[in-house]
């Protein structure tokens, strides 16, 4: 509760929070406040200009490009989520292992963390897609695979730095239970640099599976995504921009809201740095003074 009325006093974090729950809300409700079929095709309506029923006009096949861009919000934003929660719960679960335990447990996950840690982000997704084929759900498979370690690597340092303080001696001799001094002990610790980590992650990762569909090695015909909705709208970007357009700014706009929210839940978790901010912006006042004084002079 604290954390969230922190935020809520940054007046562009709370807009940016509000932004996110709105667009999510309407990916879970697609079917319902689509106003038509995302798949239907209409041949004579083909490049309609925008009207009282197709509000952002329709694409070459005749869609309703309000219906796909609402619907695209599932696979661009909520399936990206899904993919970034699994990758976040494993990696802290490895990470509170090898933090906690330490010894061999921690040398061999991470030195497994080091092998994973080694590849390129995308050479593994491209390589999950060379053996897979496209598709979206092997690439948010790949996301997993590549992610968690990162995660796991976080969870760890984090985990270190009180695992060997008073408090856990105290619970461990008083024969409490490793889980329950993980639950109440280690994890509040660990969660702001969780939070921050996989909010960040969040805004790239939408980037990056738009970028793939964009390519065609996303989600594939006839299902809405942001990046496929760019890749048909390319043969017409100079006759029909507005098509471009968007999903170009759903995709700005989200991924904007993601970083502005990281920033403040940054800030939020570690409050010197807004006081660090206003040094830097508000100079001192004998500074103010010293200036004061050589303008009067």
């Amino acid at each position: 509760m604290r954390l969230f009325r922190q935020v809520w006093k940054d007046k562009l974090a709370a807009l940016c929070l509000f932004f996110l729950a709105a667009i999510l809300v309407a990916g879970i409700f697609a079917p319902f406040l689509a106003p038509h079929d995302p798949t239907e095709v209409r041949m004579e309506l083909r490049f309609a200009a925008p009207s009282w029923d197709y509000w952002l006009g329709t694409d070459h096949l005749g869609r309703c490009v309000l219906s796909r861009l609402i619907f695209g919000i599932r696979p661009s934003v909520l399936w990206v989520l899904a993919a970034l929660s699994v990758s976040v719960g494993l990696g802290a679960i490895a990470g509170l292992i090898a933090g906690y335990y330490r010894g061999k447990t921690d040398a061999v996950l991470m030195r497994i963390c080091d092998v994973m840690l080694s590849f390129p982000g995308y050479a593994i997704t491209l390589a999950v897609i060379g053996m897979l084929g496209p598709g979206l759900e092997h690439i948010l498979l790949a996301f997993v695979w590549m992610k968690w370690a990162w995660f796991a690597r976080i969870v760890r340092t984090s985990v270190l730095q009180v695992a060997d303080a008073d408090y856990v001696k105290f619970s461990k001799a008083l024969g409490v239970s490793d889980f329950r001094i993980m639950a109440k002990h280690i994890v509040p610790v660990s969660f702001p640099d969780i939070a921050v980590v996989s909010s960040s992650s969040f805004g790239s990762m939408i980037l990056q599976i738009s970028g793939f569909s964009f390519l065609g090695l996303g989600i594939q015909a006839p299902n809405a995504e942001w990046g496929m909705m760019l890749n048909e709208a390319r043969a017409v970007m100079f006759s029909k921009p507005e098509l471009m357009l968007a999903p170009g700014i759903a995709i700005v706009l989200v991924v904007s809201a993601v970083n502005f929210l990281s920033d403040a839940l940054q800030v939020a978790f570690n409050p010197k740095l807004m006081t660090s901010r206003h040094k830097l912006q508000k100079p001192s006042a004998a500074a103010a003074v010293k200036l004061h004084g050589k303008e009067v002079a």
